[in-house]
């Protein structure tokens, strides 16, 4: 797995890790573009106002047919660096979470993700890595990057 998550024991906070051998500007349009953002997640975008006190709503499907629904509010962006947010599924026993993404170019083709997540407690904290969180994120980690490689090879 590409994806790497730093969960330190007795913390309610974790980090993900990810290098994309794609530009940082195609990194940071991955989650700031209504269109990429629903192509790399599988998701209908409801709602993206990506921008500093904006919001964003988001549904999917599962393949039983349940449909989950994802939300939070945009806190700051610092285009092609750096975005603060907040993010929920609705329903689930997680709750919010704030998130911090860093965007950071590598090399002229490469980049790097690096998400602070801080949960609300450990036990939520917890409850998110019983879940098959590492493998989620992976899978939708390379979506995001062979639909940017796409994208290159398109120009």
């Amino acid at each position: 797995m590409k994806t790497i998550i730093n969960a330190l024991p007795s913390r309610q906070d974790l980090t993900i890790i990810r290098e994309f051998e794609i530009p940082v500007h195609l990194l940071y349009r991955a989650f700031s573009n209504p269109e990429f953002v629903s192509r790399w997640m599988n998701t209908t975008v409801i709602k993206l106002d990506h921008r500093p006190h904006g919001s964003y709503e988001f549904a999917t499907t599962d393949p039983m047919g349940n449909v989950h629904r994802f939300s939070g509010t945009i806190h700051d962006v610092i285009e092609h660096e750096k975005i603060t947010r907040t993010f929920e599924m609705i329903g689930s026993e997680i709750g919010a979470t704030l998130e911090v993404l860093y965007f950071e170019r590598v090399g002229a083709a490469s980049s790097k993700l690096t998400m602070h997540v801080i949960y609300q407690t450990e036990e939520k904290r917890a409850a998110q890595l019983r879940m098959p969180f590492a493998y989620g994120i992976n899978m939708a980690h390379n979506r995001l990057e062979e639909i940017a490689v796409t994208e290159i090879e398109e120009q």
